[in-house]
């Protein structure tokens, strides 16, 4: 495995900040906007991408312009050791935005998107019939301040 922090470097990171603002651009844009060539922008982004550093390329939606406005984090109690297992489980149910190990009077944090009170019971009715989870707590969000989950390197 090679280290990653001793081979992502500053020209790395000017072009993940390119592709963090917009996943579509070209190679030739991105160079064009650093400063380099287009060979060493596709060289890097094929390394970056071959050591998990890129998982892959995405869009950013507004949920709640796609009826979502329910934003939810749960907090999961788990017994018997079994957590991996229930943290698995839950980060299949498609609501699940984020599935978390955390420290403390809980074992998980979960968070989730709904369009409804309805869908949002439904959920934690799911999760609370998942064998091994005792307990949850659920927190509605009221507003959004920030949410974005692209850290600039």
């Amino acid at each position: 495995m090679i280290d990653v922090d001793a081979n992502f470097d500053e020209l790395d990171g000017k072009i993940v900040r390119e592709y963090l603002g917009d996943a579509r651009l070209s190679c030739r844009e991105v160079a064009k906007r650093i400063g380099t060539s287009t060979a060493t922008v596709l060289s890097r982004l094929r390394r970056l991408e071959r050591e998990g550093i890129i998982k892959g390329y995405a869009v950013m939606l507004d949920y709640e312009k796609l009826g979502y406005s329910i934003t939810a984090i749960t907090e999961v109690s788990v017994s018997r050791g079994r957590l991996i297992e229930m943290e698995k489980e839950i980060a299949r149910l498609s609501n699940t935005l984020a599935v978390y190990d955390v420290t403390g009077d809980i074992d998980a944090i979960i968070v989730s998107k709904f369009k409804n009170m309805d869908e949002l019971s439904t959920f934690t009715k799911k999760l609370l019939a998942l064998p091994y989870v005792e307990r949850t707590n659920t927190h509605i969000v009221l507003t959004s301040v920030k949410e974005d989950f692209r850290l600039m390197p």
